[in-house]
């Protein structure tokens, strides 16, 4: 199984899965972003972009590291990972199911405000490619991402408490 967990920068996507891994028996933390990275490091490099999600080599990459970490080792995979464009969530889910992998999405929502404050907290000068993603994910929220996955608001839930409610979803679907 892969929990997902999704949502805007500053949202918690990391705290959170870490603190879901301790809760789930059986579960690794997976960092989509280091396939990201791996492509990034191509020399000489692949297409311009701002976002190695615009490479199409990510995407299945992420599937096919999910399907054969989960073929070696069992378990869930949890995969904190912000996903704002739809038809790559398309083709990310619909490559798991490919491999009967079932997944539970989550989306950790915060409002604007809250997000940007934490955004801002957590670098002396916060990070414009994180700030830039903000009405990407309002965006998304507003006409796709909050009807594909299990909303949890955190602007006023801690990581503990949003991991708790997760690892409590999953247990019993």
């Amino acid at each position: 199984m892969i929990v997902w967990i999704n949502g805007a920068h500053g949202a918690g996507k990391t705290t959170t899965s870490a603190l879901v891994q301790q809760l789930i028996p059986d579960s690794r933390v997976f960092d989509a972003e280091k396939v990201g990275e791996t492509l990034m490091d191509i020399t000489p490099g692949l297409p311009e972009t701002d976002n190695f999600q615009h490479w199409p080599p990510w995407r299945p990459l992420v599937v096919d590291t999910a399907r054969r970490v989960l073929e070696y080792t069992g378990g869930t995979l949890v995969i904190p990972m912000t996903v704002l464009v739809e038809q790559y969530w398309r083709e990310i889910s619909a490559g798991l199911a490919h491999h009967a992998i079932p997944v539970r999405h989550f989306v950790l929502h915060a409002d604007q405000d809250t997000l940007r404050g934490r955004i801002a907290g957590e670098h002396p000068v916060p990070s414009p490619f994180r700030l830039k993603y903000l009405e990407p994910y309002a965006e998304a929220a507003r006409t796709w991402l909050h009807d594909a996955a299990e909303v949890i608001d955190t602007t006023h839930r801690t990581p503990a408490q949003a991991a708790l409610q997760i690892a409590e979803a999953v247990k019993n679907p």
